[in-house]
């Protein structure tokens, strides 16, 4: 954690911040109760985000139909105690005493909601792991 801020912060990023990394911050915040400060980027952003990822996170009572894919900048890695990737190679700038782990799991772009489920539940999983390993005790979704 920064020494400017009580909360861990988190940067998830992908190719077009439009499923995965969208999904992971999400669940982040959700599962957090807030107590993370999430953000989410893309080396190259879509338009908007993947109608079967807004869908999956909808069966999980979680509306993202309001987000948008945004570009990666240097700023929001500087910002963020740790940087998951996924799938986005070298993109991503490396800086010291940031904490960087990169998530590979299957991309949900041209996918129907039958196959971004198994998806969205690795990033359920991996979110939850996360925050424990940030001292967070995740909360219960309402569904």
């Amino acid at each position: 954690m920064t020494s400017d801020t009580a909360r861990p912060s988190v940067l998830y990023v992908c190719v077009h911040n439009a499923g995965r990394s969208q999904m992971a911050a999400a669940y982040t915040h959700h599962l957090s109760g807030g107590a993370v400060e999430v953000r989410s980027a893309g080396s190259t952003p879509a338009d908007a985000v993947n109608p079967a990822v807004r869908d999956a996170m909808l069966e999980e009572g979680i509306d993202i139909s309001a987000e948008t894919p945004k570009i990666l900048t240097t700023e929001a890695v500087q910002a963020s105690d740790v940087v998951i990737t996924m799938g986005c190679g070298d993109t991503c700038a490396i800086f010291p005493g940031k904490r960087y782990e990169d998530w590979e799991l299957a991309d949900p772009a041209g996918q129907g909601v039958d196959a971004v489920r198994p998806i969205r539940d690795e990033i359920k999983d991996r979110v939850r792991t996360l925050l424990s390993e940030l001292g967070v005790q995740p909360v219960e979704l309402g569904r």
